[in-house]
């Protein structure tokens, strides 16, 4: 089991070395070198920039990338927009099909994330970005490792930082400012020994990872804390509920006390990004067995088996690109 220290995960949610040729802006595609804006246009931009973040996996049998939940991770995304009171150019029949394109263009054929993202553009001088500001859209993309494949395990602390709250900064949107109250928990995290934090809410009620929500297991059911405790309406998390209620695990969807992970058998977040990592540790206190539970090994592998194409129900959540179409012959 993975037990490494913090500097070794960062591998869970960070890019491989390099880039594409290939970067999908405004409606074209663009060589990576010439993907440019000038530095006054950084800064203020990014304070209601929006984005997504989406995985197509290569398939079991190595013919296909499969994009997951494409439709859902591009409707989040205008959903985002709409909220920040954004102007998006392109629809998402649009950016579906630009992501497509985009994974065309550079001829993956390995496992890819891909970050479709939009800020207000031109020079943005003054911190508040009016309402209905018309945005550039960039599609970017690089090759990830997935720890599908491994048994693997982190750390985790509750962190003295509050999550973000729907009356204050609204957790739903996924924004890139959002995520610096996420990176405020993880530093102290790790500069105390742990992996990764746990937030609570304003109300001292569970929340989610910096980048990720959770879940716990006590007496065989799964709890998971509801869409109205601080955190995203995470499409991943709705995968995983979708497949325990298909094993027949119980799931529970309830404000969740701090003191209950100290209690629970299993403990594990869902993700993009993390996929579903197992906890081994809250607070410096053993989960369960220390290792990998049940529920989510078995999550995990149906959660592979769903992502690489291996399973035929909920097929309509993957998007798919035969290999052979970007090499012109066999993958």
């Amino acid at each position: 089991m993975n037990t490494a220290p913090a500097a070794a995960l960062d591998s869970l949610a960070s890019p491989v070395t390099g880039h594409p040729d290939w970067i999908w802006r405004n409606g074209e595609m663009v060589p990576w070198a010439e993907a440019k804006i000038h530095v006054n246009a950084v800064g203020h931009a990014s304070v209601s920039a929006v984005f997504e973040g989406i995985k197509a996996y290569r398939s079991a049998d190595g013919s296909r990338l499969l994009a997951f939940r494409l439709d859902e991770h591009l409707k989040r995304l205008q959903e985002s927009a709409r909220i920040c009171r954004l102007e998006l150019p392109f629809d998402a029949a649009g950016l579906r099909a630009a992501v497509l394109d985009l994974l065309r263009a550079n001829r993956y054929r390995e496992d890819t994330y891909i970050r479709p993202w939009a800020f207000p553009t031109g020079v943005i001088r003054e911190q508040m970005v009016p309402a209905g500001a018309l945005c550039e859209v960039v599609i970017d993309t690089w090759p990830f490792h997935s720890g599908l494949d491994k048994e693997r395990g982190c750390r985790a602390a509750v962190s003295s930082w509050l999550r973000i709250g729907d009356a204050s900064t609204p957790p739903r949107v996924k924004a890139f400012s959002n995520y610096h109250n996420g990176r405020l928990a993880m530093m102290e995290a790790r500069e105390n020994g742990h992996d990764w934090p746990i937030m609570l809410n304003e109300r001292h009620k569970l929340s989610e990872g910096p980048g990720a929500c959770i879940a716990l297991v006590r007496d065989g059911a799964v709890v998971t804390p509801s869409l109205s405790s601080g955190v995203l309406e995470s499409i991943t998390r709705a995968t995983a509920l979708t497949l325990l209620e298909e094993l027949g695990v119980p799931v529970a969807e309830r404000e969740v006390d701090r003191s209950e992970l100290y209690l629970a058998d299993e403990v594990f977040f869902m993700g993009t990004a993390w996929e579903i990592l197992p906890v081994t540790t809250v607070d410096g206190l053993r989960v369960g067995t220390g290792r990998p539970g049940p529920v989510a090994t078995v999550l995990g592998a149906e959660y592979t088996r769903l992502v690489r194409g291996e399973r035929d129900r909920y097929a309509d959540w993957l998007t798919e690109i035969q290999i052979q179409d970007l090499y012109g012959g066999e993958g």
